[in-house]
């Protein structure tokens, strides 16, 4: 599988040399992953040579994807050549199976909900009859190496980096299995919402048929006594008895009235009472409906934050961008205040929602980690001799005589920019990994 046109590839900064440092992962999912290799790859020669290479530098930035691990390997007097690692990706049926067997550990469960990646998550697997770390004969390596060794010293040095990122990182392993982290946790929050909805379910089921039970008994008992008529007072027979929730809408109701007929539609030059052809009160009930959605995905624990707030400028924008009447962003450009502002932010509306307005106007500084990882993720997309000059202001990285730009936007995506006439437009939707961004900008 290529890395290279799947948004949900990352990258990684390159290792530097390690002199004389440990070339196994520490962390328990780093020392899990590095005994799981060595299983598949029993011979000490080739394991021992890996260990050195990985420890030498020469592995540029490790890419990580669905199904795949890829470096570029430095250092001879040729080019540098790519070296990977390819690991069968779980399909749907199996992550649906770990989901299921997870949430039947409520440590585990927790564990993931609140960021970290247990280890018995292993255990979960096993139940579900399947592998997260590679098994016998799994981890297949390619390189473009003349070594005879197979696999070769530079494969297995990229299995032990893959260990080191495991040490920081270790929900890694399951986008190498296929699921990002986000994606991921979606299932089971999903799994766990569901199985709470049937448990609700089945207790009233179960209250039901209690009931239901109880006055068969009851029906029986009487029966079987003289039909003399119960004439006890309300208060000696004791408190009125309710009947299933079955039973209660089984009954027959009244019928509806008639739904009333439509109005009769304006005459043809009749103008509506706002000058606007779609009709705004639409337009409020489907922005309603899809504000609730979001808060009730944030009250069940499905979304990361609640639906944002919008001040008077950034709704100004929303009802410009997304309104199907295409006088609308006229009156509101003539209305607004900002008429010179307006068409830029609806472009980077349509392509990044009120995210997209925010890269647009917010300029921010960016923590220093991911301004490093961007670089080495950038430079490793071009040959030494045609890289183009980076000018990096805060999260506004512009390609020197380019006229191309992208953005760093607080979520974690890159949003491409192009200029014109002395202003930057947004140029198209935004990526998460910022070389995809740019191949799309420049057409490659």
């Amino acid at each position: 599988m290529s890395d290279e046109h799947d948004d949900r590839a990352r990258g990684f900064a390159a290792f530097p040399a390690r002199k004389g440092g440990r070339a196994r992962g520490q962390s328990w999912w780093g020392r899990a992953w590095t005994e799981s290799m060595e299983d598949t790859w029993p011979e000490e020669e080739p394991l021992k040579k890996g260990r050195a290479f990985a420890r030498s530098g020469r592995l540029g930035p490790v890419t990580v994807s669905p199904g795949r691990v890829a470096a570029l390997v430095y250092g001879g007097e040729d080019e540098p050549y790519t070296v990977s690692l390819e690991l069968a990706e779980l399909d749907d049926d199996q992550w649906d199976a770990l989901w299921e067997k997870t949430a039947d550990r409520p440590a585990e469960t927790e564990a993931l909900l609140a960021g970290e990646l247990p280890p018995d998550l292993l255990e979960a697997a096993e139940d579900a009859r399947l592998g997260v770390l590679p098994g016998y004969g799994e981890l297949e390596p390619d390189c473009d190496c003349d070594e005879p060794d197979h696999p070769c010293a530079h494969a297995v040095a990229l299995g032990y980096q893959f260990s080191w990122l495991l040490d920081e990182e270790p929900q890694v392993l399951l986008l190498l299995r296929g699921r990002e982290w986000a994606e991921a946790l979606e299932e089971l929050k999903s799994v766990l919402l569901l199985r709470a909805m049937t448990g609700d379910a089945e207790n009233t089921d179960a209250e039901d048929t209690d009931a239901e039970d109880t006055d068969a008994e009851e029906a029986d008992d009487t029966a079987d006594e003289d039909a003399e008529p119960d004439v006890r007072q309300p208060e000696a027979a004791g408190a009125p008895r309710g009947i299933s929730v079955a039973q209660a809408y089984a009954r027959p109701v009244a019928p509806l009235p008639a739904i009333p007929g439509l109005p009769e539609p304006p005459e043809d030059d009749a103008e509506s009472v706002t000058g606007i052809e779609a009709d705004p009160l639409e337009r409020l009930v489907a922005d309603a409906a899809v504000r609730a959605r979001h808060l009730l995905a944030y009250t069940l624990g499905l979304a990361a934050e609640p639906p944002r707030t919008l001040d008077l400028w950034q709704d100004t924008v929303r009802i410009a961008a997304t309104h199907p009447d295409p006088r609308v962003p006229r009156r509101l450009r003539d209305a607004c205040g900002r008429p010179d502002e307006l068409d830029r932010a609806v472009e980077a509306w349509r392509t990044g929602g009120s995210a997209g307005l925010d890269v647009l106007e917010q300029p921010w500084e960016p923590p220093g980690a991911d301004v490093a990882r961007a670089r080495a993720a950038l430079t490793a997309g071009w040959e030494e001799d045609e890289l183009p000059e980076l000018v990096v202001h805060g999260n506004h990285w512009t390609l020197a005589g380019r006229g191309v730009q992208l953005r760093y936007g607080r979520d974690g995506r890159w949003y491409p920019y192009q200029e014109r006439s002395g202003l930057w437009w947004p140029a198209g939707p935004p990526a998460r990994e910022p070389a995809l961004a740019l191949a799309e900008l420049l057409g490659g």
